[in-house]
């Protein structure tokens, strides 16, 4: 009898192993914008918090080095926060939120 049940978890096991991988690789393909200063700089990120693209406005460069610095931080802050949202909402759609909060590195 335990032998089945054994048997059983070890299949669960693989099927998830199995979503939680088709889950990263959508992941790498969904794409997540953040913008700061009204658009003067904008961050394309993956659902794996990767950084795909930095975009920034001619008139954004005028402006002093310090102020650029801060509009980079916070498009990138914006963008990463939504990633890890939606990564989050991912896996917890997959894992019927048995994971929880616990949060993976590049999920």
């Amino acid at each position: 009898m335990f032998k089945g049940n054994m048997s059983k978890l070890l299949k669960q096991a693989q099927e998830m192993q199995e979503k939680l991988e088709k889950a990263q690789s959508q992941l790498s393909e969904l794409v997540i914008e953040g913008e700061a200063g009204g658009g003067m700089v904008s961050v394309k990120v993956n659902g794996k918090q990767e950084v795909l693209e930095l975009s920034i406005e001619p008139e954004a460069l005028s402006e002093d080095k310090e102020m650029l610095e801060d509009l980079i931080i916070s498009a990138l802050n914006k963008a990463l926060s939504k990633s890890q949202l939606d990564s989050q909402e991912k896996m917890n759609s997959i894992t019927g939120g048995m994971m929880g909060d616990i949060k993976l590195p590049g999920m």
